[in-house]
């Protein structure tokens, strides 16, 4: 598993500097920061040696930074009369699409990055860019039809009540290494197009991927509706926390760093949770599955992204009378990807960001190794300096650490299975309830198998790999999967409240009404909307 060197890395990809980061954006002023740093290495080689790729440093912050920054964001929502909160809808959308105009433009650099920082591919990082802009398009768009059906008055009981929703107020994002742009953007972009302000902290890896867009935060929004920090989320988070004036939570990371910060909070009846969490997505496949189509799915589900994503597959049940030629075929599969930098033609198989991981992977399968579990590919476990290529361990039983941990890496393992009862019970147990993928063809067989699983997680995949999208479905979880819903229609709702003004039917009451409407004097009581 060589990986390529200098010389053939392409001339646009290469890092021919550093890139310090040597700014922060705090009340609308991208002030420059004096103090300490943290460099920032990718694994990635940019040389015929083994060693880690400088890319560049970030600001190495504390309590004091933090505490300005949620200062900062307090003063821009200005108890509920900040410019932000109380703007009009065709503004905020023209603040938003002012930032991703500019936002398209830093494309390449954004990209490159993204190879850079977390291991990414090519075609990989390209289409996660490209999906973050079309779901800010697309949270503009649904936001403007929220408004169109809020533009009128119901009545009821003679009583007229215009509804409409509102922010919650201060916003704490932050967001994951392994989607550092897509799934941050999927938590900070409704949150702020729906009148709140934030304090967004970037991932530990993918953090350099930020600064080409700073500008555009600056130059988009008004001071202190988006203010970016840096630093251990122990040291800057922490006390935004325990300060107990953040509003909402908005977290795509692990359960533990979840329940962590809500922990700091000293009002946690008040504090608003959007959490993505973990998952161990199971893949069940039936006897009469079509095992082409279920192996294609079952190697993109496993092992898109070295399966570091929360909806990969991350266990896979196999019928016992299939389980002999599913194995055999998944195994050459697998060794049959090819692994190389992420700027390589066809690479499927990319180095890992994280420098501890391999040795991670290699703990999960020397102990199933010791349980009984086989490696079934010949390249199955073999390690480099910033790499593991996947093992198809068989068979995997619950004393495994493979079977309890989210391994969030390149490991497959693979369980047998007689009676379906054994991989749901397992499903219905879990501490988890994100997906399932369910590979088969008779539907007397998939009908009661599809109304059980959709009562114990959230998405089923009939014959298809598990996946977050399209963005405009629901993405969720049940158990310590989620908290709160991520979509274009749904993240509106998650990052605000319904809210309304009531009036009796008066003759004096709608004589102000009508004044206050034709005024146009008020944000929020209003019939306008946009086309």
């Amino acid at each position: 598993m060589k990986t390529e060197t200098k010389n053939t890395i392409p001339e646009e990809f290469k890092i021919t500097q550093p890139l310090h980061q040597d700014t922060w954006l705090v009340h609308g002023v991208l002030e420059k920061w004096e103090g300490k740093t943290t460099e920032v290495y990718s694994t990635i080689p940019s040389d015929d040696t083994e060693n880690p790729t400088l890319l560049g440093t970030i600001p190495y912050m504390g309590e004091t930074e933090a505490n300005r920054a949620l200062e900062a964001a307090g003063k821009a929502f200005d108890k509920g009369k900040g410019l932000w909160p109380t703007m009009k809808v065709a503004d905020r959308v023209a603040c938003m699409e002012k930032f991703v105009k500019q936002m398209e433009k830093k494309r390449d650099e954004v990209v490159k990055y993204l190879m850079w920082e977390i291991g990414k591919s090519l075609p990989d990082s390209q289409k996660e860019f490209d999906r973050t802009v079309e779901y800010i398009y697309d949270t503009i768009e649904d936001y403007k039809d929220l408004d169109r059906d809020s533009a009128n008055f119901k009545k009821r009981d003679g009583i007229y009540a215009h509804i409409r929703r509102g922010p919650l107020g201060i916003v704490l994002c932050l967001g994951p290494y392994n989607y550092p742009l897509n799934e941050t953007f999927a938590l900070l972009i409704p949150a702020l197009i729906m009148g709140n302000t934030a304090i967004f902290k970037p991932a530990k890896h993918g953090v350099l991927l930020i600064s080409p867009l700073l500008e555009a935060f600056k130059s988009s929004f008004p001071k202190g509706v988006v203010n970016i920090i840096y630093g251990r989320g122990r040291e800057v988070a922490a006390p935004i926390m325990r300060s107990g004036r953040v509003d909402v939570l908005a977290l795509i990371g692990n359960s533990s760093s979840a329940v962590a910060l809500q922990d700091q909070h000293p009002y946690k009846n008040r504090l608003r949770l959007v959490l993505g969490l973990e998952a161990k997505n199971p893949a069940i496949v039936l006897p009469d599955a079509d095992l082409d189509l279920t192996i294609d799915e079952c190697i993109a589900g496993t092992l898109s992204f070295n399966g570091q994503r929360c909806t990969a597959l991350k266990l896979v049940y196999v019928h016992e009378d299939i389980a002999e030629e599913f194995n055999r075929r998944l195994a050459e599969r697998v060794d049959a990807l090819k692994y190389g930098n992420p700027w390589e033609d066809g690479v499927k198989l990319t180095p890992l960001p994280e420098p501890g991981k391999p040795d991670y992977i290699k703990e999960l399968i020397t102990d199933a190794k010791k349980k009984g579990a086989k490696i079934l590919n010949k390249k199955g476990g073999k390690t480099t300096f910033n790499y593991i290529y996947p093992a198809v361990l068989y068979p995997v039983t619950k004393e495994m650490r493979v079977y309890e941990e989210e391994q969030f890496g390149p490991v497959v393992p693979v369980i047998p299975f007689k009676e379906i009862d054994e991989p749901i019970n397992d499903i219905a147990d879990s501490n988890y309830g994100q997906q399932v993928s369910l590979f088969g063809k008779d539907i007397r067989t998939l009908a009661p198998l599809i109304d059980t699983l959709v009562n114990l997680v959230c998405r089923v995949n009939l014959n298809s790999s598990c996946q977050r999208g399209p963005d405009v479905f629901p993405f969720t979880g049940r158990k310590d999967s989620a908290v709160g819903t991520l979509s274009v229609h749904d993240a509106l709702r998650s990052f605000s409240i319904r809210t309304f003004v009531a009036s009796k039917d008066t003759e004096y009451n709608n004589r102000i009404l009508n004044d206050l409407l034709g005024s146009k004097a008020s944000n929020f009581v209003s019939t306008d909307y946009i086309l």
